[in-house]
Order: structure tokens, then C-alpha cells, then sequence
């Protein structure tokens, strides 16, 4: 075993994968000819419990073919998919499989690959995509990426540091193993990995601020300009805003005015719902508010309307409340009449949209490789990385959350 594997193997066993998957040689016939291929695959194997790949197909299932997967005999399917081997799946966020991970039995270079389920007929849609030259690679690469979501092994210097500093350094870091491993080419998902997951390490735990996060001084200044972030006076508060720590935050480190999917409300003193559908509100033209035709029923309204204060307005007639109790962060949807979990709290919601903007920043400082390669992955990474602070849309009972939908509206083109 070189000294890569080696290196590779220890990862795995630092991450608690001493069971790792493996297959005997009668197993890989005739599917594997890769010399190094076999070896590692009745050697160290693959990982049980990557927080990115689902390897366990092989045990219960074996080495299969797409073409064998997808009961297509050929005719559909393009010749360099037909006999890809599927030996697992990249996992999104709550665990769920999102695309197929294929392995080339004749060169070990491993891809990836929508089964498009809804639409047996047309194989031909299916594609392939780079993930990594070899196994060794993909597991080092795995490995290195669970040790930051982790903190741990070459990454557990980072533990208890937080801020742009770290994030720059991890950053840097990460990226340095995909471009050594990968010839200073890695996937667009490795690459996505490196410049948005460390971006979870920019706020601590809530300790000073008495919320579920600590955002670093002027943060939020440096990422939208000074005039770009509004601060708020007592006298804007509504009296049902009882919340201290809510209180606290948005007098001394405010929101942007403009978060691209958000505009803060900031032509007058912030309003409960209850007085704000009462009053009436312009931007929906007259429908679902105000005491014209078409008003909002107030019956309608949640029970507490009177303690949800009203931040701004959300795209598609949603508006973003805070509870003037808890300081629990919702979303008003007026077309479903509903109120919905949007975040922990204010200083999540503040992530989140610092979260967006520094993703746009990053897209267009690479010419929009990001979102013009993979959106998907993109949209995947967000998703894990704003989990991974603010569990909300994965941990409520709503089966719909504002975030975790807007960042997979390819079309809509939020990302």
C-alpha cells in the first residue's frame, strides 16, 4: 500500500469507519479491470458513514451497470454511460440521495449521474459528471471535507475560532487537498466545498449575545457597506417587541435594507402584522390587506398577530416576522394564509442573509462558475451549510421552508 493509501486509510479510521465497505475479488468480476481499483476495493474498501457519499448499496446489491440499473438494454443510453458501475450516492441535505455515484471499471475514475426515475423512457437525459480521478482521491477528499464539518483531525485547529480570519484560512486549506489530489483541477462539487462550507465558521455560539449566534463585529458593515445596514431606535420598536436580545440586535448591529430576497421595512416604525395588514399595504395592490375589496380577512390572521412584528417583505407575498415574545424568526405567506418557520432567530437570519451575499460575491469573482457548472450542488451545499448553523427548515415539522426552497429555484435564478 503506498503511502497515499495509507494516508487515506487513517482518514477513514479517524472518522470512525473501521467497518468500511469492501468487495471480494470474485465480487469484481468481470466488471473491474483497473488494476489499483481492485486492490483498494478489496482492501481498505469505502467508508459506512460519509457525511457525503452512501456506499451500502454494494453490500446488499453488488456491483451493478447503469445499463443494468436503469433496465435499459443500450438503445437509450450513450455508450460511455451504459457500463458505468453505480456503487453509490452523494448525499444531500437530511441524509437523502440526490445523484447517482459511478465508478469506470476500466480507468477508476469515478462521476456522478441523475437517474431521472420520473421518466424511465428517456435515458437518454441522463449525463455524466466529474467527481474524482480514483477512489483513493474521493475518500481522501470525503474525509477531508467531514473533518471541517467536524472540526476535527487536520481541521481541529479551527475549533472555537470563528470569524473571516478562519474562514479565509480553512478555505485555503480545503482547497489545497482537492487541487493536490486532482491536479490543480478539482470538481465543481470539491470547489463548491472549499469556498462555501468553511463560510459556517464566520459566527460562534450565541454566548455574549444571548441568541443562537455570536456574528463577529461589523460583519454585516463589511459585506454591505455601513449605509447598506439599517439600525433601529427604541422608538421604532412596537410595545409587544419584548424581546431583549431581539431588541439588542437590531439597535446595535441591524440588517441590511436590500438582502437581494429581502427588503427591510424602513419608511416607518416597525408594525406588528395585525396593524399592518389593518393599515393596508401598497405592494399588493389592495389584494389580501388593508379594508377594500379583496382585503385580508383578519380572521385569517394568526392568533398572535398582535406579537409577530413585522422586518420587511419577502419575494411572492411573503413577510418576514419576528415573534415579539421568543424572538422566533417566520415568514407571513399571504397567498397560503400560513405562517411558517423561517429561522432560529435573528442572528441566523442575519447569517442567512450574509450567507447569500457572500455566495453571489464569490460566484461572480469567479466569472459565475459556480451557478453555471452545477446550480444543484450549489443549491445543496447552501443548504447543508445554513443546516449545519441553523437547523431550522430540517428539524420543523413544516413540510416547507422559505430558504431551503428559494435556493433550489434554478429558474428563478437565486443563486
Amino acid at each position: 500500500m503506498s503511502t497515499t493509501d495509507t494516508a487515506v486509510t487513517d482518514a477513514m479510521n479517524v472518522t470512525g469507519t473501521a467497518a468500511a465497505i469492501t468487495l471480494t475479488e470474485d465480487d469484481l468480476d468481470p466488471f473491474i479491470t483497473h488494476a489499483s481499483t481492485r486492490r483498494w476495493l478489496t482492501g481498505p474498501g469505502l467508508p459506512c458513514d460519509s457525511g457525503l457519499f452512501n456506499f451500502t448499496r454494494l453490500r446488499g446489491e453488488g456491483l451493478r451497470t447503469v445499463a443494468g440499473s436503469t433496465g435499459d438494454p443500450g438503445e437509450g443510453l450513450s455508450a460511455e454511460l451504459r457500463d458505468q458501475l453505480v456503487i453509490g450516492g452523494l448525499l444531500g441535505p437530511a441524509g437523502l440521495e440526490t445523484e447517482s455515484v459511478l465508478l469506470d471499471g476500466a480507468t477508476g475514475e469515478v462521476s456522478t449521474t441523475y437517474f431521472f426515475h420520473d421518466r424511465p423512457d428517456r435515458p437518454d437525459l441522463m449525463d455524466r459528471r466529474p467527481l474524482a480521478p480514483s477512489l483513493p482521491t474521493l475518500v481522501r477528499f470525503a474525509a477531508a471535507t467531514d473533518e471541517l464539518a467536524g472540526l476535527r483531525g487536520q481541521f481541529a485547529a479551527y475549533a472555537g475560532r470563528w470569524g473571516t480570519k478562519a474562514v479565509a484560512e480553512a478555505s485555503r486549506q480545503l482547497l489545497a487537498v482537492f487541487e493536490e489530489g486532482a491536479d490543480g483541477e478539482p470538481a465543481p462539487l470539491w470547489r463548491m466545498a472549499a469556498l462555501i462550507r468553511p463560510l459556517a465558521l464566520v459566527a460562534g455560539p450565541g454566548t455574549v449575545s444571548g441568541l443562537a449566534l455570536d456574528l463577529p463585529v461589523r460583519l454585516l458593515d463589511q459585506e454591505f457597506g455601513r449605509r447598506g445596514v439599517v439600525r433601529f431606535e427604541e422608538f421604532d420598536f412596537p410595545a409587544t417587541l419584548t424581546h431583549e436580545p431581539t431588541r439588542r440586535f437590531l439597535r446595535e448591529t441591524g440588517l441590511p435594507e436590500n438582502g437581494f430576497l429581502f427588503q427591510l421595512d424602513t419608511d416607518l416604525p416597525l408594525r406588528t402584522l395585525a396593524e399592518y395588514h389593518g393599515e393596508g399595504c401598497a405592494e399588493y395592490h389592495g389584494e389580501g390587506c388593508g379594508d377594500g375589496p379583496g382585503a385580508f380577512p383578519a380572521g385569517r390572521l394568526p392568533a398572535h398577530a398582535d406579537r409577530l412584528v413585522r422586518l420587511g417583505h419577502l419575494v411572492e407575498d411573503n413577510s418576514l416576522v419576528v415573534d415579539g415574545a421568543t424572538g422566533a424568526v417566520l415568514n407571513w405567506s399571504v397567498p397560503d394564509g400560513v405562517l411558517y418557520p423561517l429561522n432560529t432567530d435573528i442572528s441566523t437570519l442575519a447569517f442567512t442573509l450574509w450567507l447569500l451575499h457572500r455566495e453571489h460575491t464569490i460566484d461572480e469573482g469567479s466569472g459565475h462558475a459556480l451557478t453555471s457548472e452545477t446550480y444543484d450542488q450549489l443549491a445543496m451545499t447552501m443548504i447543508q451549510v445554513l443546516s449545519s448553523v441553523d437547523p431550522t427548515g430540517a428539524t420543523t415539522d413544516a413540510d416547507w421552508h422559505y430558504w431551503t426552497e428559494l435556493f433550489r429555484d434554478e429558474a428563478g435564478g437565486v443563486l
